[in-house]
């Protein structure tokens, strides 16, 4: 296990004190107007000891909110709130990525007076989390002047992270979210050239990337992807297609690191083959971060294994601040609550 304790190098600039992340949930602890508080910046400060944090989904623009609190990286008054919590983890040596959210039609008008922008009209079936007397909207198409619009804002969310003093971005392309909802058939009926084939389908995520990493430099992007569908979405076979594609672009582009949305690694999928981490091996060349209900044993042996490079913990790494140090001492962990995010330890 002393391989996850060492250093790794993602890039010339980027060097990682060890090979464990923090993984991105949805906390849902931002202050009015969406602004990150002292309160979080000592959250993150109190976990700077991991390689490389990854915040909490942070919405692009206003229609991109689906959950309560969650913080923006659209106004100068979010920037701030986010450069408190910078300061804080760079106070203690720490890297942290912000993470660029759009949830597309996992949303509702009760958050920004709106109907929900999503691929094409189709709704999400169920209710919001947190809030189950709501049930999710049709969401309306997207013209594709306005999908060109979001390129844009992805962007410009990453100018403003670089602004705040984060250490780069990871795009949110996974989970069921608007890049995903993109790149699944369940969820993409388009006939332009954002829809049909691999390649149409595959357009707004390279769009994205390349835009992100024209603005900030692709050493200082991340990527996260859900190429098993299992969140906010049905699967479908002819979504392999997709993703081969998708990720034969990507091999051929910068990023810092390919990350792996799901949440339990173990489930399969047929149209993938297996499990999903699996599948981005065989299909991606770069640096792979492993997600899904590890330990710091198990992900020790799928790392020398080469099944992944690096480690999101996400429920362990919220219930216990002082993880690392836990780990290394082979002490017992607290087991995570779900008031936990209440009371943010």
């Amino acid at each position: 296990m002393d391989t996850l304790f060492q250093p790794y190098r993602l890039n010339a600039s980027l060097t990682l004190a060890n090979r464990f992340m923090m993984a991105p949930l949805t906390r849902c602890m931002a202050g009015p107007g969406l602004v990150p508080t002292e309160q979080m910046a000592a959250y993150y400060g109190r976990r700077a000891d991991i390689g490389l944090i990854i915040s909490e989904a942070t919405i692009i623009r206003p229609d991109g909110q689906g959950y309560p609190d969650t913080p923006g990286l659209y106004s100068a008054e979010q920037i701030a709130g986010w450069k408190k919590v910078t300061s804080a983890v760079h106070a203690k040596g720490g890297k942290i990525f912000a993470q660029l959210w759009h949830v597309g039609r996992v949303s509702h008008s009760f958050f920004h007076g709106q109907q929900p922008v999503a691929p094409s009209a189709i709704g999400l079936e169920g209710t919001l989390p947190r809030m189950r007397e709501l049930s999710y909207p049709v969401p309306r198409a997207l013209t594709v002047d306005e999908i060109v619009e979001l390129t844009e804002q992805y962007a410009q969310a990453a100018a403003n992270a670089m602004a705040a003093g984060f250490d780069g971005v990871e795009i949110h392309g996974a989970n069921g979210y608007l890049i995903d909802q993109f790149l699944h058939h369940a969820s993409n009926l388009r006939d332009d050239q954002y829809g049909q084939t691999p390649e149409n389908m595959s357009r707004f995520a390279l769009e994205v990337v390349d835009a992100v990493n024209a603005r900030i430099g692709g050493d200082r992007v991340g990527l996260r992807l859900s190429p098993g569908a299992y969140a906010h979405m049905e699967g479908d076979a002819r979504d392999r297609a997709v993703f081969d594609y998708l990720l034969g672009e990507l091999n051929q582009r910068t990023l810092a690191y390919l990350h792996l949305g799901i949440f339990d690694d173990s489930l399969t999928f047929d149209y993938l083959g297996g499990r999903a981490s699996d599948y981005l091996r065989e299909q991606y060349d770069g640096h792979l971060v492993g997600v899904g209900n590890y330990s710091a044993e198990t992900a020790a042996e799928a790392i020398k294994a080469d099944r992944f490079d690096l480690i999101a913990i996400g429920r362990p790494l919220i219930a216990n601040p002082d993880y690392l140090a836990r780990v290394k001492k082979s002490e017992p962990l607290v087991p995570y609550s779900d008031t936990m995010l209440a009371e943010l330890v």
